[in-house]
């Protein structure tokens, strides 16, 4: 019998790797940009953390990311980053702090553009955003894939709105003119009420500002205010996510017209040819 341990083993291990398969999502990361972009990843408290934490993505380039079925966390891409050592790291947009490419359990400097997850949540749902709640640095569409339940919708912001950003909000680079992000009006003013804090802390008081509606009006799936959750939170079930960088813009096209062309590019799905005028 002693000697039918280690098959036994053999064969466990083999049965636990093929359930995790099974029970693990993947995020594909692409980046449409026209510059390279290094994406960040924290996981949730009492998640087991992904790998890696941070790395570069080159115009055009992808990378697939298994995740665990039960992981929360945030994604978002830091921009206009430099080594100057390999302890010696650091990004001008969404920088994490860690002084290296990948983040180790820290997260995004604001602003920045979040796309945020918790996976096989309440009812076996996967919940998922964009958040612009911390500013904004560059446009973000996530879009759900082989989904089961749920609305399974694509969220996003697919404007550049470093250019329209008011002028309390702006982020510029040091020395340039060019803007590179926009804040939040509560990293810009520190104001309670705009950052849904102190007496404003719950729903029924903190409600959307000026500032909040400007991030709402340009990308309206996208989280604009802390308490932004009924036309922000997004489910699916059972899915796998693709997340992309700088995305098609919608211009002058109505942005819900614009997320099915898009995703009907991306997927071939309808095999139709579209034209931007």
């Amino acid at each position: 019998m002693d000697r039918l341990l280690p098959s036994a083993s053999v064969l466990t291990l083999l049965i636990l790797s093929f359930f995790s398969e099974v029970n693990s999502a993947s995020f594909k990361l692409v980046n449409k940009c026209r510059y390279e972009v290094w994406p960040g990843v924290l996981s949730g408290a009492n998640t087991a953390p992904l790998s890696p934490t941070g790395f570069a993505l080159k115009p055009g380039k992808s990378r697939t990311l298994s995740v665990p079925k039960a992981w929360s966390g945030r994604i978002w891409a830091r921009t206009l980053c430099t080594e100057y050592s390999p302890t010696n790291f650091s990004c001008v947009t969404g920088d994490c702090g860690s002084g290296k490419i990948e983040c180790a359990g820290s997260g995004a400097k604001p602003p920045a553009t979040l796309a945020e997850f918790t996976l096989n949540g309440a009812d076996g749902l996967d919940f998922y955003d964009v958040s612009l709640v911390d500013g904004y640095n560059l446009p973000m569409l996530v879009v759900p894939r082989g989904g089961t339940r749920g609305g399974c919708s694509a969220t996003g912001c697919l404007v550049d709105l470093n250019g329209k950003c008011p002028r309390a909000l702006r982020v510029a680079r040091e020395g340039e003119v060019g803007r590179v992000a926009c804040r939040s009006a509560c990293e810009a003013f520190g104001d309670p009420q705009f950052c849904c804090s102190e007496a404003y802390a719950t729903p029924d008081t903190c409600q959307p500002s000026v500032f909040s509606l400007f991030f709402k009006h340009a990308c309206p799936r996208a989280y604009s205010y802390a308490y932004d959750d009924k036309t922000s939170t997004y489910t699916c079930a059972s899915a796998d996510y693709i997340i992309i960088f700088c995305p098609l813009p919608y211009t002058r096209y109505n942005y819900y017209y614009m997320l099915h062309i898009y995703c009907d590019v991306l997927f071939n799905f309808s095999g139709t040819k579209f034209y931007m005028g």
